[in-house]
């Protein structure tokens, strides 16, 4: 089963974490269950950049981001090429390496966290 270790993140995550991954499942979905609470503002839907991450090791073992997913990454805060909208980045088989951005457009424009 693979893992995904996640990056500490000041607010979300403040010691990282490490855990077992559903293979088949969002990232998204994987940190939810774990209670690490990502913005998903969209509901998951892949219409915001609210749940973006970026896939320090592991990238490709996700499934190929689709258009809409691509155009929509040109919006998200603190973007790099290995980024990924964690409700469209399904686990394949090997272990994962996240970092949750500090901001997001969400929490710059409603100025929480």
């Amino acid at each position: 089963m693979p893992q995904i270790i996640v990056l500490p993140h000041q607010e979300l995550c403040p010691d990282g974490a490490a855990f077992d991954a559903k293979p088949g499942m969002s990232v998204c979905d994987n940190l939810l269950e774990q209670d690490i609470d990502i913005d998903h503002a969209c509901d998951k839907v892949c219409a915001c950049t609210t749940c973006h991450v970026i896939v320090r090791e592991g990238y490709k073992s996700l499934n190929a981001p689709e258009e809409k997913e691509e155009d929509l990454l040109d919006k998200a805060w603190g973007l790099e090429p290995n980024s990924r909208l964690s409700c469209q980045a399904i686990v394949g088989k090997e272990d994962l390496v996240v970092e949750i951005p500090k901001y997001s457009i969400n929490m710059a424009k409603e100025g929480h966290r």
